[in-house]
């Protein structure tokens, strides 16, 4: 029997490490002592141990991830630290480099990849969610499923890492089998989580909304006096989805909805999908909005709007949940698209904190926080973020005086402010222009 510890880095996440969980099955099934932990333990990593294995999330919690990989590589007796996960996928050879770790890319999805004897497919694993019990934290979506019906996707969008870490599209994975599995081994759980990046994209969706629906989770499924809900959570394709395959989905206790709107050029087909979703009785959505990418602030902000829009005719509960891009592969969060300005991006995240990260569903607050059009949201989002998250206080005065002095400046003076104080965190102050220059003063 050997002694092997999990470790997940301490950031805030919705939901468990599933590789984790299905290597403590693999090893649990071996005979072997696991133990889990989340972030550095001195205490834990004292302990001695002849494996420890980390996992890591996504590539901007580069130093959180790097920092924690060191910490273990310092437990007694040297033994082997083993890391995996989307980062280690993207930046394999960067980490291996910043750590001396041994590094494992993709998915455990064939026989022998981990190197250890005995190894089987350790993807197809149930997951062991006992390991959840090892930790104080307590992951905001625990009692669910975790499953696939499907892998990879068919798409090959550029800000995505989908292609890189799940290269080939499955299209059908058997829910019956792991559900029953999880059901056996950690007991009944209320909800379904499928952890799929293109569902709707299988030539076998029909066969994946009977199996769901088979399984006790309809539209009015209940579990211990609560409705069971379904989650889609990776979001899904309006433009693969089609007024049949919504009215099939409206079978389930799919609740919310998520669908993506990541490009104003996709707005005829998500309003319809919108439509067909409020026709089939779906009215309680959600929608993850990319921003900061190959948008432009006006383009964000339109998005935004169709939510608003569709809701107050619809009747329905579109919740938006803005994302910002940064590249798969880069290490923090300083990323500003071709469009954006630091600035703009910050002004967003000055609205945003104030929302939670949420865009609501009330009309009259939405236009309050994001403006009444895109032009009025473009100025929001240049204004210093003092006058952006204390209205009350600044409005009135100086920041009417800075909105009005801003509207008056002629094509020279915009391209000049801009220059100035949009594109630099300290704006380097002097402009040729006084009216320019004075609103400098306000950053």
């Amino acid at each position: 029997m050997q002694s092997v510890l999990l470790v997940e880095p301490d950031y805030r996440n919705k939901f468990p490490p599933l590789g984790l969980m299905k290597l403590a099955s693999f090893f649990g099934q071996r005979g072997d002592h696991v133990r889990f932990v989340k972030g550095k333990s001195a205490e834990v990593r004292a302990l001695g141990w002849d494996a420890i294995y980390v996992t890591t999330l996504f590539t901007f919690e580069w130093k959180r991830t790097v920092e924690t990989i060191r910490f273990y590589m310092r437990a007694p007796g040297r033994c082997p630290v083993v890391v995996g996960g989307i980062l280690a996928t993207l930046m394999s050879e960067e980490l291996k480099r910043a750590t001396g770790a041994t590094i494992v890319s993709g998915l455990l999805d064939s026989k022998g990849k981990l190197g250890v004897p005995g190894e089987e497919t350790i993807d197809r694993l149930v997951p062991d969610y006992s390991i959840l019990d090892d930790i104080d934290y307590v992951y905001p979506v625990n009692d669910a499923y975790f499953v696939h019906s499907t892998r990879g996707c068919v798409n090959d969008c550029h800000f995505c890492a989908v292609p890189r870490i799940e290269p080939k599209y499955c299209s059908y994975i058997p829910l019956a089998v792991q559900v029953g599995a999880i059901k056996e081994n950690h007991g009944e759980k209320r909800d379904l989580v499928l952890m799929d990046n293109n569902t709707v994209a299988s030539k076998r969706f029909d066969d994946i909304i009977d199996e769901i629906v088979g399984l006790g989770f309809g539209r009015t499924a209940r579990l211990n006096g609560r409705l069971r809900r379904v989650d889609f959570n990776q979001g899904l394709d309006a433009r693969l989805l089609t007024e049949r395959k919504v009215q099939r989905l409206a079978e389930t206790g799919v609740w919310p909805l998520r669908v993506a709107f990541d490009d104003i050029a996709m707005k005829d087909k998500y309003e319809r999908t919108i439509r067909w979703a409020a026709d089939s009785g779906l009215r309680r959505l959600s929608n993850y909005v990319l921003f900061n990418c190959d948008d432009t602030p006006v383009d964000f902000y339109e998005r935004l709007r169709v939510n608003i829009d569709l809701n107050e005719e619809l009747g329905t509960h579109i919740y938006s949940f803005p994302m910002r891009f940064s590249p798969v592969d880069r290490t923090d969060r300083k990323y500003i698209g071709l469009h954006w300005t630091w600035r703009h991006v910050r002004g967003v995240q000055c609205i945003l904190n104030a929302t939670r990260g949420v865009v609501g569903i009330k009309k009259k607050f939405f236009l309050r926080a994001f403006g009444a059009s895109s032009a009025d949201f473009v100025r929001l989002i240049s204004m210093p973020e003092r006058f952006i998250m204390q209205r009350d206080l600044y409005e009135q005065v100086e920041a009417q005086d800075w909105c009005e002095s801003y509207d008056s400046f002629s094509e020279g003076e915009m391209r000049d402010f801009e220059a100035r104080a949009l594109r630099a965190r300290q704006p380097e102050l002097g402009s040729q222009f006084p009216a320019v220059e004075r609103l400098l003063q306000e950053y």
